[in-house]
């Protein structure tokens, strides 16, 4: 698959609440943008005077996390500087910038390290700064790595950042799956008790931050709470990247759209007529199913009104393809990219996989459905990771948004093209 993406200049997108177009921030620099670039857009800029007060100016900011759980930047960051000053002796805290983007449908990230890696590297150093003069590490699949090592190269002083290559696997990301492969070299999450801001790689607190994050994070630093403030709403300040993908010949594309945006404006700036769309996967294989209808992306709202953006994902079906089959797919991926450290992995997400692949082939067992959501219920909360959560609550979705092709296929046929299911 052709990716525009890589070479995309995001477009914005026009604010529900403003007439005026979204300029973007994250790649103002342009395509590509090396050291001259980054500093013509951006200024010239000490991160490390950005250390005192960063974190009261990031809480002011309103940042949440752009890596799919929406925790506050500031909350984050703070354990781990509480952690790192506790006891007879101190230990150095560790900032980890997180580029591992194992989500098949998400592409910001990868977009946002070939174009802005000074942004993300600024951010980086901002923090580790925050934190007393944190060590930092930049871990990121093999793809990405060159360019930020070329961004590291041209930068004064950017030789303290060790660069670590992600796998390409699913759960690569997860934070304390990145501590383990830093440390072990094995791509798998742990129990995080204690947590990792006190106790993470090689026991000192850590700080597992997405490259976005740490992007919002260099803006906030040179321009200030309000001026982020100046995008999106008072629950979602500031912008995010979003990964748009749907049916052919639409192109997938990155966008960076205001806090708060209304999911029909986003696809519509995507080139998509929601009219012509059957649903929308938000948020990646561990988001949800929604309808086309008004909602607005946050990760806090009324139910029904808004959807969580997660990581960032945004991924439409056309009006002839299948949502059952389409998640069958997605759960039987997911089943194959556990840790199988645990019972809910080992076993649940493969008998849930196995229930949807009867039910999208045609399997009139009416027990089929309610089986599926006890697995769903079965598994959430129980895992050593949230794998299987995320995994029940697309599944969750599913059954709540695909009700009617379910109650079809239970029966014989598919509500799609060509009638059977199959």
């Amino acid at each position: 698959m052709t990716h525009p993406h890589d070479t995309h200049q995001p477009v914005p997108l026009h604010a529900e609440q403003d007439s005026l177009r979204q300029q973007p921030r994250l790649l103002a620099a342009g395509p590509g943008a090396g050291w001259s670039q980054h500093l013509e857009a951006f200024g010239p800029w000490e991160a490390q005077a950005a250390g005192p007060g960063l974190l009261d100016t990031l809480a002011a900011a309103g940042l949440t996390g752009r890596g799919g759980a929406a925790f506050e930047t500031w909350r984050k960051a703070s354990a781990a500087a509480g952690s790192g000053r506790k006891g007879m002796f101190a230990a150095r805290p560790v900032v980890i910038a997180n580029g591992a983007e194992g989500e098949p449908l998400s592409f910001k990230d990868r977009t946002l390290l070939a174009h802005a890696p000074h942004l993300v590297i600024d951010g980086l150093v901002a923090l580790a700064e925050a934190l007393g003069g944190a060590s930092m590490y930049m871990y990121a699949p093999a793809a990405s790595l060159p360019r930020v090592e070329q961004a590291v190269g041209e930068r004064p002083r950017g030789k303290r950042i060790r660069m670590v290559q992600a796998p390409e696997t699913f759960i690569s990301g997860e934070s304390s799956a990145v501590v383990n492969m830093i440390a072990n070299g094995s791509a798998i999450p742990t129990d995080q008790r204690p947590r990792l801001s006190e106790s993470g790689l090689n026991g000192r607190p850590t700080l597992v931050v997405n490259v976005e994050t740490l992007a919002q994070v260099a803006l906030i630093a040179r321009y200030g709470a309000p001026w982020f403030r100046q995008a999106g709403t008072p629950a979602d300040p500031g912008t995010r990247l979003v990964s748009v993908s749907g049916p052919a010949p639409v192109p997938d594309v990155v966008l960076e759209v205001p806090g708060g945006a209304q999911l029909s404006a986003v696809l519509q700036e995507a080139g998509m007529d929601p009219a012509a769309l059957s649903a929308v996967l938000v948020g990646g294989y561990h988001g949800r199913w929604v309808r086309p209808a008004a909602h607005a992306l946050s990760p806090a709202g009324l139910p029904g009104r808004t959807v969580r953006p997660g990581a960032g994902v945004i991924h439409a079906l056309d009006l002839q393809a299948c949502g059952i089959q389409a998640t069958a797919r997605i759960v039987g991926y997911l089943a194959d990219q556990s840790a199988r450290q645990c019972g809910p992995c080992m076993f649940g997400l493969p008998a849930m996989a196995s229930i949807l692949n009867r039910i999208a082939g045609g399997e009139t067992n009416h027990r089929l459905a309610s089986e599926l959501d006890r697995l769903g219920k079965l598994v959430s909360g129980r895992g050593a990771c949230r794998h299987p959560e995320g995994t029940a609550g697309l599944v969750g979705s599913a059954l709540e948004v695909f009700a009617g092709d379910f109650r079809a296929h239970l029966s014989g046929y598919c509500t799609g093209p060509g009638g059977a299911a199959a």
